[in-house]
This record gives structure tokens, C-alpha cells and sequence, in this order.
């Protein structure tokens, strides 16, 4: 970055724009986990900055985000001041920078360097203080020297361990991440629900931590990776490597993908090896962190006033190529919320082919000002969920004009509304055929009703010959009916009718939670049947009765008593009623499994891999009905693991921990020796 020519008073004015530029991106990513940039941008105009700064060091200032370490902290939290300062690493973007800081560490000192590369993860920086091997606070990172006290929340999270292996008074500090599983759910679900979607899983990791209720921390499925120490003074380990094995043996999750590199070479290869391993990851990284090895030596090369001089992190760079938008769809969900979804000419990105990016919502439409015919620039968002980042100015077509935002939903007509404030717009006619098929279609699903062979094609069929109008009428279909849809034989029709009546029978959480009441997931509506027996109590109940339930809430309890009050509601559960459908609770409850000697009661148990003769949700069904919890990850807590074929890591790591690990044989054995 060349300035020939450019006088102090311009570098001053130009520094102050890019500060005021960076603050405000700043306090959108790290205060309201709501970015309006993309990274890449960001990092561009920091680096401009550091470049004047560096160019004209008279024009610095106290408040530039160059000097300044992360993220501002939040009211609601009580503040914790850090002993020793929590610092941000600083960047380099290109393998020539990154062996220019690797070069000059060589030829600082006469000790030989070895390197330990690390994964850089895409989340938000924790510490965890212990006392006696007992965590007594977990906090943010803050501004570096002053973070904010989660440790409510942080206690929700199942890598993070309440008691250590050793009684050791310690500050462990690491990143605290979503997997991209589970930002992809939680961004379908906030859609759903008329919310903004999350940016990336570093945004949705940041917005989960900072919940003033430890209940919503909880849902969010949150994880750690540990990788550093306020003092390593009481470990028995001088190496950053060394280092990462003692605090697995403490009890932390560590990321198993470390390296130990002897040279420019070796850390070239690291480099490019997770550079294309990257999109395969089930979590988010956006680069390389190098630190010296020796922790004597890190020591010895202390920090500048914001970053370490022993680490540094190289970036990647964002993966994007251009393509052309020519339409915008706009399709109706089951919750009512119309979503805008670009298709585009078909491009490869990030090893798959993309053609639809989803606008999520009409200000964000507005915001990125996509059109019809523009070029634009796409990239996945968390390395899963294709996005697009900005239109190209000199390529849009010289007749282009702002798309208009519809007023009418595409399906029924009806006039959409935005409601309490959503950024969605939402169609709000009950009898709006593109909700009644997506909620069909839910009502069907294996979690729900478990209708099998009843799918969105067979639905969308139904609804055209005008067979079905809501979810009560799946019980007065014929035979002959079935027999005029496309591709349906004797056989197809007979056994699908089997299924819509086998239905009838359900436990009645599998109907709460097939009529898709917001809010309401496959757990919550569990919990909610088995405190109340049966669908009349629940339609009788207050919401504070209801909100008394462990892990519910006013907002879940709110929507129930909502949903209920409607005559439309009323008069479902009337014709469900008529048709045989079952409302009464049919599982275990609570004091039956309290006087249980049930093998499974209180077990904790990890299902992995593929099942043959059983499905996972028909097992976890089984399982909790035994009293028994199932999680979705291996830890000391699990008593077993049940394989099928292709388990993955977590066979290898119940293996790793001495856990009892079951074959699918074994399991059904356990399961018919209950009965």
C-alpha cells in the first residue's frame, strides 16, 4: 500500500473515516453478533489502516481499533476483569507474510524454533477459572481486560467440565463454537419463527452465549475447544503441544488436529492440507494459528499492547465466485413466513454445485439490494449454507431497477402482514394452501405422526385433486382415492392407509408436536405430555402452569396457550378427536421411572452410526420411555455407546474413554430382555 504523495492532514482525515468504518463494523459483529460486512472486508480496511498508521505514526490515536483487543461487553453481565490480559492474535493473509513472521523469529534468537499449528476456530474466545478442580466462573474475552461473567451459561455446555481429574487451582482459556449442524438448524428454526437468521456459527456462538436465560444457552448445542493458560507455572509441560495433551488429561475437549512443525515446510503443508480439508469439518475455522512451541519461549517474547509476538494467525481467504441472479422466488413455509430465495446459474463452491441462495427475509433483500440480472458475489456462510455477499456495481445492467417487495402471498393472495415486530413478512390465512401442505407434511414426518410413504409429492397430489384440506382429513381417505394419484397401485394405497391408521394410535407428544405449534420442539413437547396426560389438560392450562416445566419458558408456554385459544385449533383437536386419533399420553412418567429397576433407567446413552433394524429416532423413543437420556456426543458421562455401521469418532472416542460400547445385536438384545 503505496501513499507517495499523501500529506499528514490527508492520512489523518482518510485514518479517521477507516476508524469510524471499522468501530461501527466492530459493534455490529462483537456487541449485536449482527455483521453487515463480510470478514474479508473488514480485514481489507484494517489493514489499510494499520498501513497509514504505520506510514504516519504521528497520526495514532488511543481509541484506533489498532490498539483496542476484541469485543465490547454487554449490560446484564456482571464484569470480570482479567489478571492477565485475554489478547487477540494478530493476521497475515498470505504465506509470504506468514514466513516473514517466522523468518524474523528464527533470526531473533540462537535457541532453535518448533512451531505448533493449530486450527483457527470460528467461534468466540472463553476462560474458564477452577478452583480446587472446580469450575467457580467462566467469562468472555471483553475488551481483553475486562470480559463478562457467563458462567451460567457456560455450565450448560457439555465439553466443559464442572470438575477436573486433578484438585488444581487453574485459568484455561479457548473458543467457545456452534457446529455447523447445528447453526444450520438454528437458523431454519429463527426463520421459521420470523427472526433474523444468524450470519455465521462465530455470530450464533456469540448471540448463545450472551443470553441472560441459561435455558436458551442449552438448546443452542454449543462446544469448546481448550488451547491456552493464563499460568502454566503448575503444569508439567514446557511445550504448547504439551500443553493441549494436559489439558485433555484435566478433563478439556481439545481439537485433536494440532501439529508440531520444524519448519517453513512443514507448516506450509499444514496450511494447505486444512485449506482443503476445511469444508469437510462438522465445525467452522477461517484459518491457521502458529505459536513457538516452547512455552519458556513464548514467555521470553512477551506481546505488544495487543497481540502475542509468539503466535500468529493466518487467514484464509474467503472462497467466492460470481454468478448472475435470474429470479427471485418467494415460497411460504408451514409458520406462515415467506421467504425470498435467489436462482442463479448453477456455479461449484466449495465442492458442491450451487444454483439458490436463500434472501432470508425482505430488509435483508433491501439491504444487499440484489436484482433480477445482477452479477453477484456468493460464498457459504459457516463453509455450509451458500450466501451472497454483495452485486457487482459495474456490472449491473444499465435498466436494472430495485425488486419490489410483494404485498400478497404467493399462494393464497392474502395480504402478508410483518407481526410483533419480525423482520419476516407472514401470511397469517390459516387456510393458505402452501401452509397446509408444509404443515401436512410435518404433521407426516417421522418425528411427528410417523406416517410412512405419505411425503411432500404425495401431499402436494392431495391437495390438487382436493382430497385434503387439513391434517384431520389424512383419516377420511379412501382406497379409491389413493388409487387416482400418480403412480399408486393396490399395494401403495393399501399400505399407506395402514399407516395414516397405525397413527391413530400415537403417544400424544407425537401430535403436539405434529401440529406444529411455534416453539414447540420434539423434546418440549415430551416433557409438556408427560406433565399433563393428555391434549384436554394442556388446552385447559395457564401458561405459568405450563412455564413450570423444567427447560420451557414464557415463550414456549405463551404460543401453546395461543395455538389452543383459536377456534380453528379447537376445532381440529374436535375432528381428530372423531377420527380415532389418540390424545392421551402413552409413554412412562415421571414416577413410574422414579420406581423403575428398569436396566436403562438413568443411563446416559450415545447412538451412532447405522442402524439396521431399528431407526435412531424409533431407539431414542425406546430409550427415554426406559428412562434411559440420549446425547448426541460421547463424553465421561456416557455409560454406552451403541455402533452400527460406519460409527465415525465417536466409537473412537467412547474407545478412547474405557466406555461400554454395544453392537446393534446387543442393543435389541437389551431391548427384548426389558419386555
Amino acid at each position: 500500500m503505496a501513499f507517495e504523495g499523501m500529506t499528514e492532514a490527508q492520512a489523518a482525515n482518510e485514518a479517521t473515516t477507516l476508524r469510524a468504518k471499522l468501530n461501527k463494523w466492530a459493534d455490529e459483529y462483537y456487541t449485536y453478533d449482527s455483521p453487515s460486512v463480510e470478514d474479508a472486508v473488514y480485514d481489507q480496511t484494517y489493514q489499510r489502516l494499520v498501513a497509514l498508521e504505520t506510514q504516519f505514526p504521528q497520526i495514532v490515536t488511543t481509541d484506533s481499533p489498532t490498539q483496542k483487543v476484541g469485543d465490547h461487553t454487554l449490560p446484564g453481565f456482571t464484569k470480570v476483569p482479567h489478571e492477565i490480559p485475554m489478547l487477540s492474535l494478530g493476521d497475515v493473509f498470505s504465506k509470504e507474510e506468514l514466513g516473514d513472521f517466522v523468518n524474523h523469529l528464527t533470526t531473533s534468537d540462537d535457541v532453535p524454533f518448533n512451531y505448533n499449528c493449530e486450527l483457527k476456530i470460528d467461534g468466540l474466545a472463553i476462560s474458564l477459572k477452577y478452583e480446587n478442580g472446580i469450575l467457580i466462573q467462566g467469562s468472555t474475552r471483553g475488551n481483553g481486560q475486562i470480559g463478562e461473567d457467563i458462567t451460567r451459561n457456560l455450565k450448560t455446555i457439555k465439553s466443559i467440565p464442572r470438575k477436573l481429574t486433578r484438585p488444581i487451582n487453574i485459568e484455561v482459556r479457548g473458543e467457545c463454537y456452534m457446529p455447523k449442524s447445528s447453526f444450520a438448524a438454528l437458523n431454519e428454526e429463527r426463520q421459521n419463527n420470523g427472526q433474523a437468521p444468524f450470519a455465521n456459527p462465530r455470530n450464533a456462538a456469540a448471540g448463545s452465549l450472551r443470553q441472560l436465560d441459561s435455558r436458551v444457552t442449552a438448546r443452542r448445542k454449543l462446544s469448546t475447544f481448550m488451547y491456552n493458560v493464563a499460568n502454566y507455572d503448575d503444569l508439567q509441560t514446557d511445550t504448547q503441544s504439551g500443553l493441549l495433551e494436559e489439558l485433555k488429561s484435566l478433563g478439556f475437549t481439545i481439537n485433536p488436529s494440532y501439529q508440531v512443525a520444524h519448519s517453513m515446510a512443514d507448516i506450509d503443508a499444514y496450511v494447505d492440507k486444512y485449506q482443503e480439508l476445511r469444508d469437510g469439518l462438522a465445525y467452522g475455522i477461517d484459518g491457521i494459528v502458529i505459536k513457538v512451541n516452547s512455552l519458556p519461549l513464548q514467555r521470553s517474547l512477551a506481546a505488544t499492547v495487543k497481540v502475542p509476538r509468539w503466535a500468529i494467525a493466518f487467514k484464509f481467504p474467503p472462497e467466492e465466485v460470481q454468478t448472475v441472479v435470474r429470479d427471485i422466488e418467494w415460497t411460504v413455509g408451514r409458520t406462515g413466513v415467506v421467504t425470498p430465495t435467489a436462482v442463479m446459474d448453477a456455479v461449484t463452491l466449495a465442492g458442491s454445485t450451487v444454483s439458490r441462495a436463500s434472501l432470508h427475509n425482505p430488509d435483508y433483500l433491501e439491504e444487499k439490494d440484489i436484482r433480477i440480472g445482477d452479477t453477484v458475489k456468493l460464498h457459504k456462510a459457516g463453509d455450509i449454507i451458500p450466501e451472497i455477499s454483495q452485486y457487482i456495481q459495474e456490472k449491473r445492467p444499465k435498466d436494472s431497477q430495485p425488486y419490489p417487495i410483494p404485498t400478497e402471498c404467493p399462494s393464497c393472495g392474502s395480504e402478508l402482514v410483518h407481526l410483533d415486530e419480525e423482520v419476516a413478512l407472514r401470511c397469517i390465512n390459516p387456510q393458505c394452501p402452501s401452509q397446509l401442505q408444509e404443515g401436512l407434511t410435518h404433521f407426516a414426518s417421522r418425528d411427528a405422526m410417523d406416517i410412512d410413504g405419505l411425503g411432500p409429492k404425495i401431499i402436494a397430489q392431495l391437495f390438487k385433486k382436493h382430497m385434503l384440506n387439513d391434517v384431520a382429513g389424512l383419516y377420511s381417505l379412501t382406497h379409491d382415492q389413493l388409487l387416482t394419484l400418480d403412480k399408486f397401485g393396490e399395494k401403495s394405497a393399501t399400505n399407506l392407509l395402514s399407516a395414516i391408521d397405525d397413527s391413530r394410535g400415537n403417544s400424544c407428544e407425537r401430535l403436539l408436536y405434529g401440529l406444529g405449534i411455534r416453539h414447540v420442539g420434539i423434546k418440549a413437547a415430551r416433557l409438556i405430555a408427560q406433565r399433563f396426560k393428555n391434549i384436554d389438560k394442556l388446552m385447559t392450562a395457564s401458561a405459568p402452569e405450563i412455564a413450570e416445566i423444567d427447560t420451557m419458558g414464557m415463550v414456549i408456554a405463551d404460543s401453546i396457550v395461543t395455538y389452543f385459544s383459536m377456534p380453528q385449533s379447537k376445532e381440529l383437536i374436535r375432528q381428530l378427536k372423531q377420527v380415532g386419533v389418540n390424545m392421551d399420553y402413552l409413554g412412562v412418567s415421571d414416577e413410574q421411572l422414579e420406581n423403575s429397576n428398569s436396566f436403562f433407567n438413568g443411563k446416559k446413552f450415545v447412538l451412532t452410526g447405522k442402524l439396521q433394524e431399528i431407526t435412531r429416532p424409533d431407539a431414542t423413543e425406546w430409550l427415554e420411555n426406559h428412562g434411559a437420556s440420549v446425547s448426541s456426543s460421547v463424553s465421561k458421562k456416557t455409560d454406552i455407546v451403541v455402533v452400527g455401521e460406519d460409527p465415525g469418532s465417536k466409537y473412537d472416542k467412547a474407545t478412547q474413554l474405557g466406555i461400554e460400547v454395544w453392537d446393534e445385536a446387543r442393543f435389541r438384545e437389551a431391548m427384548t430382555n426389558e419386555k
